[in-house]
């Protein structure tokens, strides 16, 4: 297929401002990105500080992350359907405004349910962004050139993901908004609402540059919308996460998390009853009898359960178990983006020499053996060590991502870029939430169960509050002090470590097996087939 077929355009497509503005176009997504990063991980640094302000339970902690990244993934197929419809440039400017607003409301939250409700409506711009994003940049390069970019898309969703700790801790130790405006526009903010409002010059800066620099596309014949379709969706997503995140504190086998279970199972057959069946389905399963696509899926779905779940661990652990501050133990995380634009860069050279399974599944094998080390921290595990698998555990992640992302963005027609675009990132946020929900809500349940004789000696409130977060449990112990104080931190942290070691070893279990799946099932080359956009 030449260039021009494979851009399904005429033959002056190469003459043209689309062509031409290209590496400025993929500029302003690369800064629209930056924000859904920043706000996978931002958050993280600021529980402790929130929880001590909003007093908030552990389940309420999940859920501040979930719920922007559960909206955001329940959404995400139906705004890259709305994206081919009625245009690309459109939503992704709609999703910029919707997150901005949202963003000033979670600044000035003074309760944990007003700050979960604010995170949802982001997730809803979220959802209009970040398909918009990959969609024009699989229309706007031609094939040749697609993998460099999405290569770069990959590294720079990593700068988000990587900075948003560190970002995080400075605005917290750092910056007092109420100060920095000649009219009070902030009110009454607590000082962590500053994580939020630092979206804000970023969505002008996007909004601006993208009403210049991004071209409009959209499905020149596109479907119904399948809106039954993406009730399903969404309701599945909700009720299977909802009865993770709960059963620590209400137990697993309590009636409304087993019904949370059944309801999920019995709504997840219903949408793929739906998406067999329906003339316009908002979700073509044929895709996933393309073995690129399928894999490709996996794959990043496995690598983002094992990334989330790490780094939400991982902002803790610094914080609760080696007593740095907030800003202390971002900046300890950003090595991350280190070895992830190291392996974004270089990833498409990989593939052209190695095939696309083999680097996705070198990729999830370094995750995986990262993941098992982490076994071996301890309390006082030096930050040598730590810095050094985060920088090995990125490398390996983007190595995943990038190959992962061209398979599946290959695998379905250009015309269809939204949809392909957003089921790419509908399981890249699936995974984190589950990874977030997972293996926290595994950690919380060793945590609680270890200290059960720790706390035998405590106030009931104290007790309970002890059992539910190490962070508590430690503040706690400083509030009584001397020897037992001593005593109760020092088996919060230890019960916390321990937790984590099983937490990890199912991250490292997850990956292993999703690197033999992908070795084993996922072409080594682009094989053309379903890549109507770029004959592979």
């Amino acid at each position: 297929m030449n260039q021009t077929e494979d851009q399904g355009v005429d033959k002056g497509y190469y003459q043209t401002s689309k062509y031409r503005l290209r590496w400025w176009t993929l500029a302003v997504l690369s800064v629209s990105l930056v924000i859904i990063g920043l706000d996978n991980t931002i958050l993280n640094v600021a529980l402790p500080t929130i929880q001590k302000e909003l007093g908030a339970s552990f389940s309420q902690l999940q859920w501040m992350v979930d719920a922007y990244v559960l909206v955001f993934a329940s959404l995400l197929l139906t705004m890259g359907a709305l994206g081919d419809r009625f245009g690309r440039k459109r939503t992704l400017q709609i999703g910029l405004v919707i997150f901005g607003v949202s963003s000033f409301f979670a600044a000035h939250a003074t309760s944990s349910t007003q700050l979960i409700v604010s995170r949802s409506v982001m997730g809803i711009g979220g959802a209009l962004i970040m398909p918009s994003t990959l969609s024009i940049i699989t229309d706007v390069f031609p094939r040749e050139e697609r993998g460099r970019a999405i290569g770069i898309w990959t590294g720079m969703a990593a700068v988000g993901i990587a900075t948003g700790p560190a970002l995080g801790g400075w605005l917290l130790e750092n910056f007092s908004w109420g100060s920095s405006f000649p009219f009070d526009i902030t009110g009454d903010m607590l000082n962590w609402g500053s994580v939020f409002l630092i979206n804000l010059p970023v969505v002008i800066v996007a909004l601006i540059a993208g009403l210049l620099l991004v071209p409009e596309s959209r499905d020149p014949a596109p479907p119904r919308l399948d809106l039954l379709g993406a009730a399903l969706s969404m309701s599945t997503l909700m009720t299977l996460v909802y009865g993770i995140i709960e059963a620590p504190s209400r137990g697993w086998l309590d009636t409304v998390v087993l019904s949370s279970f059944v309801g999920s199972f019995i709504l997840g057959a219903g949408f793929i009853y739906r998406e067999l069946h329906a003339s316009h389905p908002m979700l073509d399963l044929s895709f996933f009898r393309n073995p690129r696509f399928s894999t490709g899926v996996g794959a990043i779905s496995m690598a983002f359960f094992a990334l989330f779940g790490m780094i939400f661990i991982l902002a803790q652990y610094l914080q609760f178990v080696h007593g740095y501050t907030a800003l202390q133990a971002g900046i300890r995380i950003m090595p991350f983006a280190l070895g992830m634009m190291i392996g974004a860069a270089n990833s498409h050279r990989l593939v052209a020499r190695m095939g696309t399974n083999k680097v996705a599944a070198m990729g999830l094998t370094i995750l995986a053996v990262v993941c098992a080390s982490l076994y071996f921290w301890q309390v006082d595990t030096p930050y040598w060590i730590i810095g050094i698998s985060v920088v090995v555990m990125s490398f390996g992640v983007s190595n995943t991502m990038a190959p992962a992302t061209d398979a599946v963005m290959g695998a379905v027609p250009l015309a269809k870029a939204g949809v392909g675009s957003a089921m790419n990132d509908t399981t890249r946020q699936v995974g984190g939430a589950f990874g977030v929900a997972i293996l926290g809500s595994i950690l919380n349940t060793l945590y609680s169960s270890s200290m059960a004789d720790n706390i035998a000696g405590l106030p009931p409130e104290a007790a309970a509050q002890a059992r539910d977060s190490v962070g508590a449990a430690v503040n706690i112990g400083v509030r009584i002090g001397g020897v037992p104080g001593q005593a109760l931190a020092d088996a919060a942290r230890g019960s916390f470590v321990d937790g984590m070691h099983v937490a990890f070893m199912i991250a490292a279990g997850v990956a292993l097996v999703a690197a033999v799946i992908v070795l084993k099932f996922m072409p080594p080359k682009h094989l053309g087939g379903g890549d109507h956009a770029g004959g592979n």
